[in-house]
């Protein structure tokens, strides 16, 4: 079972706790818990990822083993611990100001 950790904003719009569980199939990549977010939290789609080109929103990131992987890519296999549902897979707002 995936745990996948949302932002605030996204737990409200998503109707949500904190912590998502998704029990997905083998590999797990980034595309999969993002697929499978939205096919059961419709209110997501086109808040996470473009709903065109399915890439991520600018101040999306995606951490899992406290590693950043928002720049990996969506169909690389995440880490076993995540796999396993011993680390989540952390869905962040980036904060930006000036």
């Amino acid at each position: 079972m995936i745990k996948v950790v949302l932002p605030a904003n996204l737990q409200t719009l998503a109707g949500v706790g904190r912590v998502v569980h998704l029990d997905l199939p083998t590999p797990v990549t980034q595309r999969s818990v993002l697929d499978a977010l939205e096919a059961d939290h419709p209110a997501l789609r086109g808040t996470i990822r473009d709903m065109t080109t399915k890439k991520r929103r600018p101040m999306i990131r995606f951490y899992a083993c406290e590693e950043d992987w928002s720049d990996a890519s969506p169909d690389d296999p995440l880490p076993d611990a995540v796999v396993a549902g011993k680390e989540p897979f952390l869905i962040i707002g980036a904060i930006a100001g000036g």
